[in-house]
């Protein structure tokens, strides 16, 4: 079944139908069974066709497909988009009823160019499948016409299932539906746009402020000039909601005497409850932080000139509102344990955040040095909760991630002279956000790149006064296909500084779950949970960019217990842990109501998509003119980072830029489907 029947996908032309020796071996980022189980016999979409089953009925796959895009997805507020698509789908059918002409199929061509001049990318790249079903299987189209008969009974029966996406949509970890809400912005309706962001993302003003935005990674429009400004247009609705004192609507369904427990304030652990709460469940969240903390790593791990708090407790008053409730100053394993939590709820959810800084590997770090703290997230927890950092005047910080820029722009804010970043890879290399690592530079920051932190170095009351180093050059690339930097000899320095913060990673703390409750960890110390098998066609199983395993129910060895965010997938963005809470508490909610915890075909559609790639950075996308991007305004100069300065830095848009840029957008919605 893995064998490509036939294939036109990204135009081009794999045929093996009349094939008598080896056939062209050809694969694609797609499994052998669509859910583990069920076989995949055809996919349609977007790019093409790709046929693993030559017993698949394509005509009537189709005549399907072109009704689903039409019936359930096609806009109407456009003429080729609304017309064309109800011809072409009234033709199929007719090939299906044996009501069409041969000739009939002719107008396939014409109607395919014709909605080339649609208002958006879905009725226009849903042309693509059918023209090539009908081009290239059409004896099936024309014997359907003539026998006006379907296959005989003998065939496999065909079950469809389809999913709606676009690359920006695919590419975010929450799967929020971009092109509605900019569209919902750009005609000023900002609370549509907020009802359609809150359906996957219940932290809009956190996520329209801190979040990497991948999906702007993939968006058609950077295929033109530069991708829309999508996190920022998500500011724009959150910023006019609490501007203008609304309150979000809170429609919860019936309240169910079903409980969940959650571990972690965080934004896994709020999403979740979120979710939950809208179902009617009640959910108690049980945070370590102290009250007024609510957003666990948001609150003590993102500079409040980045992300003010009283924003971010506003997101997480309003899913207080709902009903659930924070136990604060409450740590499991020590204040209550997690057995406990088992036997007194329904279901349990872990998601403690990654509050646990790595080390750093050099000489005298586990010494008890004076200035060397023990880690960024550590520093930057005292830092906001206002309590004495350990920090001096010339602070050295090792790292390049996004907590270690936050911890040389922090020193700065906390009365910092100097505040240095050492880090053994170049600029562009850095993992850290580009915006990030220029706000530090303006701010004053020190960079000394390509060197390798060797040594602490003491005087002799064990007082820290610098580091030693060496000179990193670039060598091979790694397993990554980073070029991994190797040390120069004979090029040892000494960077002098009287505190040294090591920011190059962080883990979650799992030793509050008990040995024996049977929930298996990771040698990266996060929490195994089950997952559908899916295989390609080697064999082997499809993985994420992180190496895990994809399609993962969330639900651990442990029934009834089940983990998400940091915990789960490992130190990743706001925006990963709330879209994976969110698939959390719907596998929750099934597990309570059925008994047993599963994955939707949605939810597996998802991956499926997200392994294969919705987007394409090669796609001559046609347009009539360029449109220069919009960025925030932004407050400039070093003296934003002077000390006790920590109001916010970038300031979102106006209205009208919001419009503008709005606009800019394609609206590149595309729809796939599959037989099994």
């Amino acid at each position: 079944m893995a064998q490509v029947v036939f294939s036109t996908w990204g135009g081009n032309k794999v045929d093996n139908r009349k094939v008598s020796g080896e056939p062209q071996a050809v694969s694609y980022r797609l499994p052998v069974a669509f859910d583990g189980e069920r076989p995949l016999r055809a996919f349609m979409g977007w790019d093409g066709i790709i046929l693993f089953d030559k017993d698949v009925d394509v005509p009537a796959m189709t005549a399907e497909y072109m009704k689903r895009v039409q019936t359930l997805f096609c806009c109407g507020r456009c003429t080729p988009g609304k017309k064309g698509t109800k011809v072409l789908m009234d033709l199929f059918q007719n090939v299906l009823d044996g009501r069409a002409k041969e000739e009939d199929l002719d107008t396939v061509a014409d109607l395919t160019e014709l909605l080339k001049n649609c208002k958006c990318t879905l009725c226009q790249s849903a042309t693509v499948p059918v023209f090539d079903a009908v081009a290239n299987y059409r004896e099936q189209f024309v014997a359907r016409i003539h026998e006006r008969r379907a296959p005989s009974s003998d065939s496999v029966p065909d079950t469809y299932i389809h999913k709606i996406t676009a690359p920006c949509m695919d590419k975010c970890p929450s799967h929020i539906d971009i092109p509605k809400y900019i569209e919902e912005i750009k005609n000023y309706q900002y609370g549509e746009a907020l009802a359609t962001i809150r359906e996957n993302m219940p932290m809009p003003a956190v996520c329209g402020r801190v979040c990497p935005h991948p999906c702007e990674t993939a968006c058609r429009r950077k295929n033109v000039d530069d991708a829309i400004n999508i996190m920022v247009l998500k500011r724009t609705a959150s910023d006019y909601e609490w501007m203008h004192n609304i309150t979000p609507p809170a429609d919860t369904k019936p309240k169910r005497d079903k409980t969940v427990a959650i571990v972690g304030a965080g934004p896994a652990g709020v999403a979740c409850a979120y979710y939950l709460a809208l179902e009617g469940y009640q959910c108690t969240i049980y945070e370590a932080l102290p009250e007024g903390f609510g957003g666990g790593m948001i609150a003590v791990g993102i500079p409040a000139y980045r992300m003010p708090r009283q924003i971010l407790q506003r997101d997480i008053d309003i899913v207080q509102a709902l009903g659930v409730k924070i136990v604060y100053n409450c740590r499991v394993g020590k204040d209550i344990s997690l057995p406990e939590l088992k036997k007194q709820y329904n279901a349990v959810f872990l998601a403690p955040g990654a509050h646990r800084s790595k080390p750093m590997g050099v000489e005298g770090e586990d010494k008890g040095y004076k200035g060397f703290l023990t880690g960024g997230i550590d520093f930057l927890r005292e830092a906001y909760m206002e309590r004495p950092t350990g920090m001096g005047k010339k602070v050295c910080v090792v790292g390049g991630g996004n907590t270690a820029i936050d911890c040389v722009r922090v020193a700065l804010r906390e009365g910092a002279e100097e505040s240095i970043l050492l880090y053994r890879r170049s600029r562009k290399e850095m993992p850290a956000d580009i915006w990030e690592v220029d706000g530090a530079d303006e701010e004053g920051v020190r960079f000394e790149f390509q060197v390798l932190p060797t040594k602490i170095v003491v005087d002799d009351s064990e007082q820290v006064i610098g580091v030693e180093c060496v000179r990193m050059a670039m060598g091979e690339p790694d397993a990554s296909g980073r070029r991994r930097p190797e040390p120069v000899p004979g090029s040892e320095f000494i960077v002098e500084c009287d505190t040294v913060i090591p920011a190059i990673g962080q883990d979650p703390d799992l030793s509050f779950i008990p040995p024996d409750m049977g929930i298996d960890i990771t040698k990266w110390n996060t929490v195994v949970t089950k997952h559908v098998s899916l295989k390609d066609a080697a064999g082997k199983d499809l993985k994420d960019g992180m190496g895990n395993m994809l399609s993962r129910s969330l639900i651990t060895d442990c029934e009834g217990v089940f983990a998400g965010g940091d915990a789960e997938i490992g130190p990743l963005t706001v925006v990963a842990c709330i879209g994976n809470a969110h698939r959390a508490a719907l596998v929750i909610q099934r597990w309570i109501e059925e008994g047993k915890a599963y994955l939707s075909e949605q939810d597996i559609f998802d991956d499926l998509l997200t392994y294969l790639g919705v987007y394409d950075k090669n796609e001559k996308v046609p347009w009539l003119d360029s449109s220069e991007r919009a960025n925030q305004r932004e407050v400039h100069g070093r003296q934003r980072a002077a000390k006790g300065n920590y109001h916010e830095v970038e300031l979102g848009f106006t209205d009208t830029t919001a419009q503008i840029e709005a606009d800019r957008c394609l609206r590149c919605y595309r729809m796939a489907m599959v037989v099994v």
